[in-house]
């Protein structure tokens, strides 16, 4: 387990290995896990209170934070045992998401009898609040640059994906169909080029409404990381300190937990780690119909239809779904001749793939893996960085597998 958990984590720290291995103190929540059984002896007390709270009303729940103080090191061999209790139950608290009561519980964590540390787990029961109608979308203050993220939008968008409106429907059936418009942009990590294109769009169908992604939330934290996505560069925190490199972006070093830092522009050039590939929901936001991409400017050349394109899923970013009609192809060809008008979009958005990215600097990153099909992503695949517009504000960071790189 100690293996596992430091593999996901890439935390390479030698006190985790050896005959005298200790375990990575933020486990301590690991150990009490009850598995697939479950703990048989359980009592009824945490049931019991959800139930009531249920029966008041406050059917949803969600985690909110957790503390953990840990009294000794915990080594292969160690017999852990555990005592959970509710700790408390707040006063009728009212929240964005609604009003509900913030519960928490505390484990009192035992290693062969002796204390080993304390968990708190805390979450929040609670009424959805009613959702407001939505709206056309609210004029907004031009900023002083193109490029920069929208920082007092963003944690708003982030909670809820919003819809924008962009012409009224004078056809309510076409009005339920909503599309998205992208643009597919290579990064040449050397050089940035001015003239690149901003996006241009073709005039939308009436009656069409386009859904836009979530937006992600910025902070005092990773705002330098979205400006430099705004102006085509992936940037990566280096701790003055010590040197560490870290991703993503974080206050202090967890190295050497110096504050001071600066940034150094990754190369672009990665490796697949490891993917998943999402099939399930679709949602409107990450499909990109193919006849609703954008032309091409200052001289790039369009995709071939049936690339894919997308943009990350988390941090904060959002997933694609592949558009369908045609073949696909690893890298986009020059044309001649005017593209063909792409056949209407399938209701059903193809799978995806979103990758934990090796770059070669090191650190890694999660975004999508586009330029193959979802089903011949393959772990160790060649990936070269390039930037997703995913509408007139947003642009994300995505991963094409390099030339020659499918199996």
């Amino acid at each position: 387990m100690i293996r596992h958990w430091c593999e996901a984590m890439g935390d390479t720290n030698p006190a985790y290995r050896g005959p005298d291995a200790i375990a990575p103190p933020t486990m301590l929540q690991a150990w009490t896990m009850g598995g697939l059984s479950g703990h048989a002896d359980r009592s009824g007390a945490y049931d019991e209170l959800s139930t009531l709270l249920d029966s008041a009303g406050y059917t949803s729940i969600v985690a909110t934070d957790c503390e953990q103080e840990y009294l000794r090191p915990l080594r292969p061999g160690d017999e852990i045992t555990f005592d959970a209790v509710i700790e408390s139950v707040s006063e009728r608290k009212t929240t964005k998401l609604g009003t509900g009561h913030f519960i928490t519980t505390r484990m009192d964590i035992h290693a062969n009898g002796e204390p080993a540390g304390t968990h708190r787990f805390r979450v929040l029961k609670y009424a959805p609040a009613a959702r407001l109608p939505k709206t056309a979308e609210r004029s907004r203050t031009p900023q002083q640059s193109s490029h920069t993220p929208e920082r007092s939008q963003a944690p708003q968008q982030a909670a809820r994906p919003s819809s924008h409106t962009t012409e009224r429907s004078q056809a309510p059936q076409q009005a339920a169909r909503p599309s998205s418009h992208t643009t597919e942009q290579a990064l040449q990590p050397s050089s940035h080029t001015p003239g690149r294109s901003q996006g241009a769009r073709q005039p939308q169908a009436p009656g069409q409404t386009r859904t836009r992604r979530p937006r992600p939330v910025i902070n005092r934290d990773n705002a330098g990381f979205w400006e430099g996505v705004a102006g085509h560069r992936l940037l990566i925190q280096r701790c003055t300190g010590c040197r560490t490199l870290r991703f993503p972006w974080l206050p202090g070093c967890n190295a050497c937990g110096s504050p001071e830092w600066d940034t150094v522009e990754a190369s672009g050039a990665g490796t697949v780690f490891s993917y998943v590939v999402m099939h399930h929901p679709p949602f409107p936001a990450f499909t990109v119909p193919e006849h609703e991409a954008d032309p091409p400017e200052h001289g790039v050349d369009p995709p071939e239809r049936g690339s894919e394109t997308a943009g990350p899923q988390a941090a904060a970013p959002g997933p694609h779904a592949v558009a369908s009609g045609g073949p696909h192809t690893d890298v986009p060809g020059p044309h001649t001749t005017a593209p063909t008008p792409a056949p209407h979009p399938s209701p059903h958005p193809t799978p995806y793939a979103v990758g934990l990215i090796e770059l070669a600097e090191g650190v890694r990153i999660v975004s999508n893996v586009v330029g193959v099909p979802y089903d011949k992503v393959r772990i160790g695949m060649p990936v070269r960085l390039e930037f997703l517009r995913a509408d007139e504000e947003l642009e994300l960071p995505v991963f094409r597998v390099a030339e020659g790189g499918e199996a």
